[in-house]
């Protein structure tokens, strides 16, 4: 796949494949940098790549209904961690040029009402990984 535009970003959180409501989704990916800098540096620090950290932050359109977003996200506040899927585009297959993330998450924050008069209402979460994520392309 080259450059594109998303249209249809998959995400999938505690096995309900919420995408139909997604109006948005980034999953941030990094490394902690540790500073290994000795006495005898002068001019500038040296760093060591350190732990990785990722999370998942997702806008959804709000549906209370059942197996929907709210019936969905409410119960995993505060709960054990649950494995989320994120594709970027979920109608085409798994491959190398369109691969799957993986991982545990855990609901970090949720607003199950979130707008002003007159808005689409949306919910915006942050799911934050636990543990490695898995990139396949398969």
């Amino acid at each position: 796949m080259a450059e594109y535009v998303i249209l249809d970003a998959s995400i999938t959180v505690n096995a309900v494949d919420l995408s139909d409501h997604c109006k948005s989704v980034t999953l941030s990916y990094d490394a902690d940098m540790v500073d290994s800098t000795s006495m005898s540096a002068t001019q500038s620090r040296d760093f060591l790549p350190g732990l990785t950290n990722w999370n998942i932050s997702v806008e959804f359109g709000q549906d209370y209904a059942s197996s929907k977003v709210d019936a969905t996200l409410f119960p995993l506040i505060g709960a054990a961690a649950f494995e989320c899927i994120v594709i970027a585009d979920g109608t085409a297959g798994v491959s190398a040029t369109n691969p799957s993330f993986t991982g545990n998450t855990l609901l970090q924050n949720y607003q199950p009402v979130q707008g002003s008069v007159g808005d689409h209402a949306t919910t915006t979460i942050t799911l934050q990984g636990t543990g490695a994520i898995t990139r396949a392309t398969s």
